[in-house]
């Protein structure tokens, strides 16, 4: 008579969670990846035909050209240091900054095996900020500004709101908030220009901040996890003192952190912020919709729409979980993952269409397969050359496909663009989408 099998737990049930504070708790995640590539190329199931040269997904990968330096390679390294295999050196402090934290990878793996490479990444950068490696020099210096200046360009703080357009004067009180952000405070002022002219049109009153700070965007990037807890207890602090029920940003990586990464450092829920987060492109689309703003005069171009990274694959709601992994990796209870397929993809493109005169049309990478402007969470600041490289990919695609104009809903990438086209001589527009808004609208 044949023996019954035992079945065997060879470890007993761990507690985790998805905490970025301790990297022990993403050891399985970076144990289980198999190098299957899904964070370098995107699904060949994603692609329009032979789209040749726009296959990859990873800016990090593609520059460098070393499997050390893609989603993949950084597990490695991850899973070496928290076992105590690896120690840090020039090098490898290198390959983890020179990485736009853009969640191309880990839309990638979700696709496949369902490893939390995102958050690992920023666990591994938090570690090197813990063990006294990191940051950069560069985000040393950026992180100051924003510690003692309030914004990340050293600029005079009390002339955050000098670009307030006349004939525009914000409510003392309303039910919505604009978050500004430092580059549409200070650098492309049109934006946030553009973004209140839209509030005008639409016959939305709205209110700023009485005191505007940093988002911190950069200095939670770069894993300055004790720092950025302080402005986001802060910054929400301010805004729940106004008594408003919505904030809303025209700056992606802004977005980004008061939705997503705010309730992160928090651990809580994004719906616990007691207010609602919304993208300038969320409201605009509703009011569209709503007959409330009006698109009247004709924009005549043929253009291409660049979905950022924070407001589409890394914009999803956040939901703090803990709990016990088990035999095969199953947990309890179940985790809800953010796989980057509900971003904010079909407002701005409906907003587009909306415009008279616009001819849209879609370059080969979409979506959550969308290529990297190359400038956020960092990058730009220490790594410009790596900024520069993945602009410039990503405007051949743009001309691939024969726009005239490139359009965005971040201002820094807006910036890395158009610095890409100056240095190019490039015959393409860089747009930022509140400005297509109001250049129809006027009519």
């Amino acid at each position: 008579m044949a023996k019954k099998l035992k079945v065997r737990y060879y470890k007993p049930k761990a507690d985790i969670a998805l905490d970025i504070n301790d990297i022990q708790n993403f050891v399985y995640d970076m144990s289980r990846c198999i190098k299957c590539k899904g964070c370098m190329w995107v699904d060949h199931t994603y692609m329009p035909g032979a789209a040749s040269g726009f296959l990859t997904k990873c800016p990090s990968a593609n520059m460098y050209q070393y499997d050390a330096y893609s989603g993949a390679g950084k597990m490695r390294i991850a899973h070496a240091m928290a076992e105590g295999v690896l120690d840090w050196n020039e090098k490898a402090l290198e390959i983890v900054y020179a990485c736009t934290l853009c969640g191309a990878c880990d839309t990638g793996c979700k696709r496949n095996l369902d490893l939390e490479v995102e958050l690992t990444l920023e666990a591994l950068r938090v570690k090197a900020v813990k063990d006294g490696v990191g940051p950069m020099p560069a985000h040393k210096k950026v992180a100051d500004n924003i510690i003692k200046k309030h914004n990340s360009f050293g600029a005079v703080h009390k002339d955050r709101n000098d670009w307030m357009p006349k004939g525009i004067t914000p409510a003392k009180k309303a039910d919505i908030v604009y978050f500004a952000g430092c580059n549409a405070a200070y650098v492309n002022k049109e934006i946030a220009q553009s973004t209140v002219k839209i509030f005008k049109a639409a016959g939305t009153d709205f209110m700023m901040l009485p005191d505007e700070w940093c988002c911190g965007n950069i200095i939670f990037s770069v894993g300055m996890v004790d720092e950025a807890k302080k402005l986001a207890e802060r910054n929400i602090k301010e805004m729940r003192k106004t008594g408003a029920k919505t904030l809303i940003t025209s700056c992606a990586e802004g977005y980004r952190m008061w939705k997503v990464d705010y309730p992160k450092l928090l651990n809580i829920s994004t719906d616990d912020l007691g207010f609602k987060v919304l993208h300038i492109t969320e409201y605009a689309d509703e009011m569209i919709k709503s007959g409330k703003l009006k698109m009247k005069k004709s924009f005549d171009s043929r253009v291409t729409y660049h979905d950022a990274c924070s407001l589409s694959r890394l914009s999803e709601p956040w939901t703090p979980w803990e709990g016990k992994r088990g035999w095969m990796g199953c947990v309890e209870p179940k985790i809800k993952r953010r796989r980057g397929t509900n971003g904010v993809y079909s407002q701005p493109r409906e907003i587009l269409q909306a415009i008279p005169g616009v001819n849209l049309v879609e370059m080969p990478r979409t979506r959550e397969n969308a290529y990297c402007c190359g400038a956020g969470r960092g990058a730009r600041e220490a790594f410009p050359e790596f900024a520069a490289f993945s602009a410039n990919h990503r405007l051949d695609e743009v001309k691939s496909v024969g726009a005239e104009t490139l359009v965005t809903a971040c201002p820094i990438c807006k910036s890395n663009f158009a610095k890409a086209i100056k240095e190019n001589g490039d015959d393409v527009q860089v747009m930022d989408i509140t400005e297509v808004i109001c250049a129809s609208i006027k009519g």
